[in-house]
């Protein structure tokens, strides 16, 4: 997996795409019976061009979230981060993780998006159920 090209291609030979724009691509990975959770990849280049994969899910709404509380859950793990980016034109909580296409394999990237939407489920339902889990 050294491009963007290369990741859709093999995730697209799994999973049908929701989106599929040139550095943007999602699907619903099946988490639970009867749940999925979204999952989205996007490239992403840093100063020195040197390019990465983000790989994201959608927790939730981030009004009711106390700040403070994710920013400690935040810093409790040790795959994935919390962010806040825009979803329908709201404010969205998302786990999220970049990696560098240099140590990415098809089995990290399996690895990585099965990690992060079965997490990202769990907080999903927790946030639901119990208003601000954070």
């Amino acid at each position: 997996m050294r491009h963007f090209e290369a990741v859709r291609s093999h995730l697209g030979a799994r999973h049908t795409l929701r989106n599929n724009d040139p550095y943007l691509i999602s699907f619903d990975l099946s988490v639970a019976p009867g749940r999925h959770q979204g999952i989205y990849l996007a490239e992403l280049e840093d100063e020195a061009d040197r390019r990465f994969l983000r790989i994201s899910t959608p927790i939730g709404p981030l009004s009711g979230i106390d700040a403070q509380r994710a920013l400690r859950f935040n810093w409790e793990q040790r795959t994935g981060f919390l962010a806040v980016a825009d979803l329908d034109g709201s404010p969205y909580l998302h786990l999220c993780e970049n990696r560098p296409y240099d140590l990415l394999d098809a089995a990290e990237l399996e690895r990585v998006i099965l990690e992060l939407g079965t997490l990202g489920d769990q907080l999903e339902r927790a946030i639901a159920a119990e208003g601000d889990s954070l």
